[in-house]
């Protein structure tokens, strides 16, 4: 380890013995995962599957680190409904790679729950993700949502939708349904009913917007912004995040 790998460790454990000593650490951690293809240029490659590759490898490393400071949910966007419509040549290799981190992450125990419209995705990704949350719905610890396929807006539609049958299914009429519908009632339907909503959203490469990820869940979330791009994203910065979290104060909407 050189100079710079100590000194990068050496402030890890300043900030990992802050938040040992703050104890506000998030629930629920959602990241937008942007910057693969621009690393992959900056990195000299013209083939950006190279990006996406380098950051699926990321994904691992980030996991541990959710897990060694006992965040209980970690929500990855990997592939929303807008990047269904990329060229082919960039849109086969990126989904190969997704079902390979799908596949790694259940391998290595992990509580895999896919989180996007499945329908929209080709028949043998949508069966990657199906088998992985079957196989490794009953694992304990961290719960790992793969967002794929995935947009805010179209989540909601689809919470809405899927109410609108229960209810149908039920004989209850539209009026009456008009009538009693809530907030908590959508939420039931969401992609990630049953979980807490996200505390903190992070995203990578400097961009500051959401793009529409977890749109409904992120009423009260913190957010945080990163100039690094996905595949070059450390520790420090995952550090980093959690103590800009936990030096806000929080009021939801209060």
């Amino acid at each position: 380890m050189g100079y710079r790998g100590l000194g990068y460790r050496l402030y890890e454990r300043r900030l990992e013995a802050y938040l040992a000593g703050k104890g506000k650490i998030p629930r629920h951690v959602g990241v937008i995962l942007d910057g693969n293809r621009r690393w992959a240029r900056s990195a000299g490659h013209t083939d950006v599957s190279k990006g996406h590759r380098k950051g699926a490898d990321k994904i691992f490393e980030l996991i541990e680190w959710c897990k060694e400071t006992d965040v209980e949910v970690v929500t990855l966007w990997l592939l929303s409904t807008d990047n269904l419509g990329r060229k082919d040549e960039e849109l086969g290799p990126l989904l190969a790679i997704i079902e390979d981190t799908v596949n790694g992450l259940a391998d290595e125990g992990w509580h895999v729950n896919p989180v996007g419209a499945l329908d929209l995705l080709p028949d043998h990704t949508a069966y990657v993700l199906k088998y992985a949350a079957e196989a490794t719905v009953n694992n304990p610890g961290l719960i790992v949502n793969v967002a794929v396929g995935y947009g805010g807006r179209r989540e909601i539609a689809d919470a809405v939708r899927s109410l609108l049958i229960e209810h149908a299914s039920k004989g209850t009429t539209i009026e009456e349904l008009a009538e009693s519908i809530d907030v908590e009632q959508i939420a039931e339907h969401l992609y990630t009913a049953g979980q807490p909503d996200p505390d903190l959203v992070i995203r990578t490469s400097g961009e500051q917007r959401l793009g529409g990820f977890l749109l409904w869940q992120s009423t009260h979330s913190e957010f945080y912004f990163c100039d690094a791009y996905w595949p070059a994203f450390r520790k420090v910065d995952f550090l980093r995040a959690l103590r800009s979290y936990s030096e806000r104060n929080r009021r939801f909407g209060a």
